[in-house]
């Protein structure tokens, strides 16, 4: 069994008198493909945030790589290998195709500020070796063709699968996928089932999941974490999750 790369232990959010995640403990192993799954308002995209440092847990403790994250800003856990998406596409919009992307990978520039006032030769040839990667990265998504429109002109499909290159050029050890499958035809979402695969594998990453499509969760998914009103309620297999009576019970009602 894999090492785990995300540990969360008694993980607790308060809003006020709102108990948001109530004492969740789970995992993501080094390589996994996991999915998180849960009705409405079970704390989903709550628990994305506390992941990924937009919240802090008010209970409970959280670990990447075997180190805390308390107090991590999001750009710092996105130095440490945290990378997502979102529920609704958050591109630049009037920005090239490959212009979101250069935006990413420029964390892994070593050049200063003074080095691109004077463009002199040490910025020219990250600036270079920027634009062939990105060209290259592009180009595994079938997106090279694009690369030089605005982002707002790509497909809705186009702009789920630029928004997911545009997380890979910044180097993540975790990807999170929230909600990818949103407002996706049956042929777009075999065509994610297909690329989601294709990215854990390719790149060696582990892949955290929220979506509400079960086809595509059941579909891909190694192990599969359940919430319920903020609370973990099922993990397992996609064949123990399909049987669980307390997920069929927070899908269905008793």
């Amino acid at each position: 069994m894999s090492a785990s790369l995300l540990q969360l232990t008694d993980v607790t959010i308060r809003f006020g008198g709102l108990t948001a995640v109530s004492s969740v403990t789970a995992d993501v192993r080094e390589g996994e493909l996991a999915g998180l799954i849960g009705p409405n308002g079970a704390g989903k995209t709550t628990l994305f945030n506390l992941i990924t440092g937009v919240y802090q847990p008010t209970e409970g403790r959280i670990d990447f790589a075997g180190t805390s994250t308390a107090g991590a800003k999001p750009f710092h856990l996105t130095e440490r290998g945290i990378a997502r998406t979102f529920q609704n596409i958050r591109l630049f919009p009037s920005l090239s195709v490959s212009d979101n992307v250069r935006v990413a990978f420029h964390r892994h520039l070593e050049h200063r500020t003074w080095q691109s006032w004077l463009r002199g030769g040490r910025f020219h040839a990250e600036e270079a070796e920027l634009r062939e990667r990105t060209r290259e990265l592009l180009s595994l998504f079938n997106l090279e063709r694009v690369q030089e429109a605005p982002a707002k002109s790509l497909s809705y499909g186009d702009q789920r699968r630029l928004e997911i290159v545009r997380a890979l050029a910044t180097g993540p050890r975790l990807l999170l996928l929230d909600e990818p499958a949103a407002g996706m035809n049956p042929s777009e979402k075999d065509e994610l089932m297909r690329l989601i695969r294709f990215v854990r594998d390719r790149f060696r990453l582990a892949v955290l999941l929220v979506e509400h499509d079960m086809k595509v969760v059941m579909g891909i998914c190694e192990r599969i974490h359940v919430l319920e009103y903020g609370r973990k309620i099922a993990e397992g297999s996609p064949d123990e999750i399909r049987v669980d009576p307390k997920v069929i019970a927070a899908y269905l009602g008793d």
